[in-house]
This record gives C-alpha cells, structure tokens and sequence, in this order.
C-alpha cells in the first residue's frame, strides 16, 4: 500500500513511484533553489539568481543551462542597459512540467489541470464522492484522464503529479479516509501518476504563496472564505496548522442559511467564478459579521505575532471578497487586507501546487 504524501508542510517528500518526470524530479538542492527563486518571481537574470543565492556565476550558468535544456526554463528576450552587455531574464517555461489538483469541498469536488506558472488549462466540477457502493471512482479516474488528454502527446510525460486537497476530518485520518485512500492508490495504479494529499485550506494557502497574490509575502494571516471561514498562519513563508486550526461558522453556509429563510436563490452562491443576485441587506448583514470574526481573530493572533497582511481567497466573486477587504481594513487600522487571485477554485490550484512543491521547491 503506497505511503500518503503531504506537502506542505512537508514539500520535499518525494513520489517514489516511477512517472514520467523523474527524470528531472529528484533535483539536487541548487536546482531546487533556482527553481524555488523563479517560481517566486516572474523572470530574474542569472546575475540576480547569484546574488539572492549565492551561488557563482559559473555555477548559475551550468544550472540554467541544465534546466533550460530539460525544457524547465526559457530565456527572455535580451534588455540592454546603460552600461555593460544585455542582460537575458530567465523565467520558468509553462510547458516545462504539468499537474493535476483535485479538492474536495462542501457540496461538489473541483478538478484542474495546471501548467508550470499556475495557469489553468482545464477545469470540471463533479458531484461529491460517495464512500462504498455507489462511489464514483470511475468519474474521478476519467475526469483526471480528461485534464491530460489536453495536453500534446509529447507534454504528458511532464505531469509532476495529482494533489489531492482535503477536508479537516479526512485528512485527520476520519470519516471518509478509506475511500480517498483507496482513490489515491487507483490514480496510481491505474494512471501512473503520483498522488500528493494534503489538507484542503493548508492547500489554498500554498497555492497563493506560490501563484496567487501572496508570492511576495513573508509574514501574513491566510483565509479561506468557503462554506466556513477558515484561517492560517504563514510565518517566514511557511504555513502553520497548529493542533486547532481556526474555522469559524460565518461562512457561506451561513449566508446560504439566511437566504432560505428569506426564498432568495441559492444556487449561485457554490457556483465557481459565477456572479452573485443582489442580496440586499442580507450580503451586508452577513458581512458584517464575518469582518467581526475576522478582527477578533486577528486580534488573537496579534498577543502572539504581529501582523500587517490580511490575504483572503474564495470562490466567492472577487467583488464581494474584495468589499470585505476593503470593510475590515476600516475596521481594523494599520492592517493591510488582500483578495486573493486564484480562479476558478483556489483549493485546487492549491492541490495542483503539491507536486510542484515536493518535486521542484526547496523549503
């Protein structure tokens, strides 16, 4: 029985099953670290490379050509400067590797095909999986089977992996753990493909930091705006759980409660990337509330730590996550709240970032 893989906290486990990227897999520790620099920035120079790691120019030059010519990297076009020789940036090629992420959330389960730069080349939404008879493993497997038949024939060997985002309680090791353990092990016996499980909010986080509006950020309070308000702490760029993750019932569930009560539709509010109806007082009244949440966490986690950055992702359209980022810097001086930028589900962008993580980042 293969080993469940998580990464992050854990980025650098890597997949012992054979695929076909191990060839440029099992990276040394320079690789990674030029790999990691560029997936943190949109293009650098190998003179910027040397000096942010310290590594020589003649080392630099030996790793870039490696990684250009296993097609992980792609120079720019040359800049020429007010003094000395063009300089040529280099940035990560989006064709240089691929991966799958799988999030299971409160009513449905998102799947996506990422490319390199976090690019989403494939979305589909499916019904949530159903433990024992009955379940959908075969959707799952042909859905995944979907995501790769868009790449070119010659690209599908450059799938890193497939991330699996969770739930609290099934990645805890309760509740639904045989079913997706068991779908973990069929995606690799069956597709070949590697399988990285992690915790579904500890997933969002990650795929912000490395894709989304957190890249340049150290020190920052994650959210998570679904069907309830999650939170993590990100310190020095690492994502902390701790024994209690914070989550709050203030989330969209609730709201959809409200909206019952009062016959207002519901369906969009699970849509991905869809638009909400004008709810009225009732989207303000439960704002209202969830900022409150919001500051009275903040403010627990100020006694410890303090912190200038707020980042707050959700399928939730980006106008209404961005009307409750602009309400709680109001409500809360001196701190910097930011909408997050991953589209259509940032929990499977997030699951997608898993592979890249174990196979390419250092920590």
């Amino acid at each position: 029985m293969p080993d469940m893989r998580f990464a992050p906290p854990n980025p650098l486990r890597i997949a012992d099953r054979a695929t076909g990227l191990n060839a440029v897999s099992v990276r040394s520790y320079n690789e990674r670290l030029v790999l990691s620099l560029l997936l943190q920035n949109q293009s650098v120079t190998r003179l910027e490379i040397g000096e942010r790691t310290g590594l020589s120019a003649q080392t630099v030059s030996v790793l870039v050509r490696s990684l250009e010519q296993e097609g992980l990297v792609a120079k720019g076009e040359a800049q020429k400067g007010r003094v000395g020789p063009p300089t040529v940036p280099i940035s990560l090629n989006p064709e240089g590797a691929f991966s799958v992420g799988i999030s299971v959330g409160n009513r449905q389960t998102d799947v996506v095909l990422i490319d390199f730069i976090g690019a989403v080349r494939f979305h589909a939404t499916l019904p949530n999986p159903e433990p024992g008879a009955g379940s959908n493993h075969s959707e799952f497997l042909d859905t995944i089977r979907n995501a790769v038949s868009m790449l070119p024939a010659t690209a599908r060997a450059r799938l890193a992996g497939v991330g699996l985002a969770l739930p609290q309680s099934v990645s805890k090791g309760r509740d639904e753990e045989p079913y997706f353990q068991a779908l973990q092990e069929e995606i690799e016996a069956t597709l070949g493909i590697s399988v990285f499980v992690q915790n579904d909010i500890t997933s969002a986080a990650s795929g912000e930091s490395m894709f989304g509006v957190a890249k340049q950020l150290t020190d920052y309070m994650f959210f998570y705006l679904g069907a309830r308000l999650h939170g993590r702490l990100v310190l020095n760029h690492q994502i902390h759980a701790g024994n209690s993750p914070i989550s709050f019932d203030v989330g969209i569930a609730s709201l959809e409660k409200v909206l019952s009560e009062h016959g207002e539709p519901l369906e969009p509010l699970w849509e991905r990337a869809g638009q909400w109806p004008d709810y009225g007082g009732l989207v303000s009244a439960w704002e209202e509330q969830l900022i409150e949440q919001l500051r009275q966490s903040l403010a627990a986690v100020s006694q410890f730590v303090e912190l200038e950055t707020v980042v707050l992702s959700s399928y939730a359209p980006k106008s209404v996550c961005e009307d409750i980022c602009r309400k709680l810097q109001d409500t809360v001086p001196g701190v910097r709240a930011i909408a997050g930028t991953l589209t259509p589900s940032p929990k499977a962008v997030g699951a997608a970032s898993l592979p890249y993580s174990s196979r390419f980042m250092v920590e």
